[in-house]
């Protein structure tokens, strides 16, 4: 065999489809045509539809030798005809994430440390704050830190920085990582479905400062986590993941405070690691995610 004119084998990549339309007949079937006449295999495939919408929503792995704009042409004509919103995700590129954060560190270092250990697939330039307090465990990792002081005065300097570090990094997602400011509705617009927050399950019944200690007082059994997207109704976006775990008596408002940061940690990072993989799609107020 003359294997200096052999042609190189054609590598093999993988991509996730995500879609959504108007929930109707042929649609499953003309996505699998579409990506068959494009020479993939698909690895899995979810799908759902909603009674509540009228919508329906799917999520496809593949492998292909083809080239995204090749598939993407292939798929363009189904897309066009069921009128989606579709999108092809390349598999393995990190999504490009800045963090926010105030002074409470545990969640901020559980996101730094799953990046460095490669088990979430996100990239962190940046970290960016209201105070000093964490510069330090940012560069412990490695990744730059911007310190941003918000004042009512400033709101809007303050914003137009954030949006330039967002611009100028090539920004993806952004999460709040107990980022103890409430972002202007014009932002959280502009941010719409790539902006998650957490938050502690005891809202709205202890608001303010120190909630475990007020939970405490009040003989809490159950505490718990939300990770939702940002919208300008604080605390009340759409829906990711949401933990919970039992309390007894014998607990003290420390302990109660620790194991709360333990949830919101885990909990967070699970909604970051379903948005990084194209698991997790919008409808209307909730979200569906495929696991």
């Amino acid at each position: 065999m003359d294997t200096a004119n052999a042609s190189p084998a054609t590598a093999t990549a993988r991509y996730t489809l995500t879609l959504s339309c108007l929930d109707q007949p042929g649609i499953v079937h003309s996505v699998a045509g579409a990506l068959v006449s494009a020479g993939c295999n698909i690895t899995e495939s979810q799908q759902y539809g909603s009674d509540e919408s009228g919508t329906f929503f799917m999520r496809v792995a593949l492998t292909t030798t083809a080239q995204q704009p090749a598939l993407e042409a292939h798929l363009a004509p189904v897309a066009e005809s069921f009128d989606m919103e579709w999108a092809v995700h390349p598999e393995g590129r990190p999504v490009r994430t800045l963090i926010m954060a105030s002074k409470d560190g545990h969640c901020l270092n559980d996101l730094l440390f799953a990046q460095r250990s490669g088990t979430l697939p996100i990239e962190i330039p940046v970290v960016v704050s209201n105070h000093p307090d964490l510069r330090p465990l940012a560069e412990f990792y490695g990744v730059g830190f911007r310190h941003i002081p918000r004042t009512p005065q400033n709101t809007a300097e303050a914003e137009a920085e954030l949006r330039s570090l967002i611009a100028d990094h090539g920004i993806d997602l952004v999460v709040l990582a107990r980022y103890m400011q409430i972002l202007s509705d014009e932002l959280c617009r502009n941010l719409a479905g790539r902006a998650i927050n957490i938050h502690h399950s005891f809202l709205p019944s202890f608001k303010g400062a120190r909630p475990y200690a007020q939970a405490h007082a009040r003989g809490v059994k159950l505490i718990g986590a939300t990770a939702h997207y940002v919208t300008g109704d604080l605390d009340e976006g759409p829906i990711i993941e949401q933990e919970v775990v039992r309390v007894e008596h014998s607990k003290t408002a420390d302990q109660l405070a620790a194991t709360g940061r333990d949830v919101e940690g885990r909990t967070l990072a699970q909604a970051v690691q379903w948005h990084a993989e194209h698991r997790v799609l919008l409808d209307g107020h909730r979200t569906i995610v495929f696991k």
